[in-house]
């Protein structure tokens, strides 16, 4: 009996690491169900992806359900993720581009950061702080959150307009901070000042090397790189190769002192013009998402909850004061600079955070003794908190401010337009409308609720007012009960059905035109009471198809006789769903699953008859047959 060996024992360490091995499997699989069940819940609920991950990272931390006790580890490989999404910028960052910012990255950027690290100073003097660590502290939260920032404007779709690069290029500049800061770190230690010129020149030399060597590699290897892989025709080596561009660059900056995001950013710039750049940014995006995702699930994970229960007063005085601080020192340069006071608040609020790169540089301070063990933890919660706060800070200031005025500037509302013609929207649609009017010398009078494509469309010698077609003053006053036609053009579908009703209820007399987005825009629009309507896409897909059969060999004639058949057949089908449900009428569509043809709309340009006296007979008894039955 004592000698009896449990199997598990027996098995010894092969056993054991199939035991770490089905740990480590339940840990990845925590990950991804945290991710995705909490994201889903907090995007529902209008609180965003990034709170998400953070509370998800929370809940299976240390602190939570204690899945995960050291999320240093996964931090530093989720840091890819922000690696991977500087990439992606980058690019569609082209150098001409990059080089039209370089004001912004380098006065803005310069401006902002100076302003913003003499007023966390200063708030860290008053809490009674050293110089020194006072300084370390308040850069540390200058340095924004890439990742935070970037998420929330590609949320928002702003990463491609003014007010988005200007973020981004302030961005890339406290990115490039990190260098020197390090260095002061260094030179502030305890002994630091033995750090000599030259040992200083040296890095800086290194650095500076590191950005150049990088630029010439991507501007003569990289393509010739891909094209020899291109041509191998084999994805995953292209897939491989995209990663090593990645992460090589992002381990070249990292060895020579700078950020691997930055080295990313560098490498998506230099291949912004190449003609595998799509092909790089659909084989890179998986793993962008899914590391991302990572990095905000680590930071959750880091705070520090016994740090925060033992100092909630002194931590949440800070995380208050340096938001607060950095918010208005964001938000003084931005009006210094002529920024609009919505978006230099928009600004302040999006960038009153601290990001990942202060965990580096306070790490390094304490390394150094420039700081102690406590001090560190301390300031990484304010910086976690403070990237906690930021999508609620983002919430509230939507919730709390007031819609953005429209500025009418060099744009007339609509009052008093006598033209014979007046047409509500100036989209793609309604800008080809106008012109065989206005080549006969029609009045036609134009009216628009999108500002930017008025000022626009006055840069190509177009005069449209403004005014909003679905409200009735606007439609009296840019004269709709005196003209002949009114054309509406817009594109959204419910707006047209909307549209249509109120004009031929309140002007009853007046011919309405209408463009459909679609066949049941088109039935509504029928049912509106609209005296003509055209789907946008229905004359120039039958244009397209015919086209098609010509390039194919088929003879003009028999093209254009299958391309009145078909638009008798549309015909047909619409009258039956006019009185009838959308999905009636399918009988006159020709598939591509084999089904009997549908008999021709068109009639017979002669009678059928047969070509032998077998045929003749077999048709004779049919028809004998048909008549007898009753069959059709």
């Amino acid at each position: 009996m004592f000698g009896y060996v449990p199997a598990a024992l027996k098995l010894g360490p092969p056993f054991m690491a199939v035991e770490a091995s089905s740990s480590d499997l339940v840990r990845v699989v925590a990950l991804l169900a945290a991710g995705v069940v909490a994201v889903p819940i907090f995007k529902r609920i209008g609180l965003g992806s990034i709170l998400g991950y953070l509370a998800a990272g929370l809940v299976i931390g240390p602190f939570g359900l204690r899945i995960f006790s050291d999320p240093d580890a996964i931090l530093s490989v989720a840091e890819l993720g922000v690696v991977m999404f500087l990439f992606i910028i980058g690019l569609e960052m082209q150098p001409s581009r990059l080089w039209g910012l370089r004001r912004e990255i380098f006065g803005l950027g310069t401006l902002q950061v100076a302003t913003c690290t003499l007023l966390l100073t200063l708030v860290g003097l008053a809490g009674g702080f050293p110089v020194a660590q006072a300084f370390i502290a308040g850069a540390g939260f200058v340095l924004t959150s890439t990742a935070i920032v970037m998420q929330l404007l590609e949320e928002r779709g702003d990463i491609a307009v003014p007010k988005g690069q200007r973020i981004v290029s302030v961005l890339l500049f406290e990115d490039l901070m990190i260098v020197p800061l390090l260095a002061l770190v260094a030179f502030l230690a305890p002994g630091g000042g033995e750090t000599t010129l030259a040992e200083r020149l040296q890095g800086i030399g290194i650095g500076i090397a590191a950005i150049v060597g990088l630029v010439i590699a991507g501007r003569y290897l990289l393509n010739p790189l891909f094209r020899i892989l291109a041509d191998s025709r084999a994805r995953e080596v292209m897939t491989a190769a995209a990663l090593l561009v990645v992460l090589g660059s992002a381990l070249a900056m990292q060895l020579s002192g700078l950020s691997m995001a930055m080295g990313a950013f560098l490498a998506g710039v230099l291949l912004s013009e190449s003609t595998f750049r799509h092909q790089l940014e659909a084989d890179i995006e998986p793993f962008r998402g899914i590391l991302l995702g990572l990095f905000f699930l680590a930071v959750g994970m880091s705070l520090d909850l016994s740090i925060v229960a033992a100092n909630w007063r002194l931590i949440a005085v800070y995380v208050v004061a340096y938001m607060i601080a950095k918010a208005f020192g964001v938000y003084t340069v931005a009006r210094f600079l002529k920024a609009p006071h919505r978006e230099a608040l928009e600004r302040a609020v999006m960038m009153a955070q601290g990001g990942e790169f202060a965990f580096v540089l306070y790490s390094s301070a304490a390394t150094v003794g420039l700081i102690d063990g406590a001090a560190n933890a301390q300031l990484t919660a304010v910086i976690i908190l403070s990237m906690v706060l930021t999508p609620l800070a983002i919430l509230a200031l939507r919730h709390l401010t007031p819609r953005t005025e429209l500025s009418l500037e060099g744009v007339e509302v609509a009052d008093g337009l006598t033209g014979s013609v007046l047409m509500i929207g100036f989209g793609r649609f309604g800008q080809i409308v106008s012109q065989p009017l206005l080549l006969r010398g029609v009045d036609v009078s134009i009216i628009d609720n999108d500002v930017e494509m008025i000022q626009a469309a006055a840069d190509f010698g177009f005069k449209v007012y403004y005014g909003d077609g679905t409200r009735l003053d606007i439609l009296r006053a840019a004269g709709a009960g005196g003209a002949r036609a009114v054309l509406i053009c817009v594109d959204k579908a419910e707006t047209a059905v909307q549209i249509a009703t109120l004009v031929k209820a309140e002007f009853p007399l007046v011919t309405v035109m209408a463009r459909a987005f679609d066949r049941g825009t088109a039935l509504q629009l029928i049912h509106a009471g609209v005296d003509y309507q055209m789907r946008e896409t229905f004359e120039s897909a039958l244009v397209f198809g015919g086209s098609t059969l010509e390039a194919l060999g088929i003879d003009p004639e028999d093209v254009a006789e299958v391309v009145e058949d078909v638009r008798r057949r549309d015909a047909a089908r619409f009258e039956v769903q006019l009185t009838g449900d959308i999905r009636d009428g399918r009988n006159f569509m020709q598939g591509n699953i084999a089904t009997p043809v549908p008999a021709p709309v068109t009639t017979p340009r002669q009678p059928g008859r047969a070509l032998n006296e077998e045929t003749a007979s077999m048709l004779g008894r049919q028809a004998k047959q048909q008549t007898e039955t009753g069959a059709p």
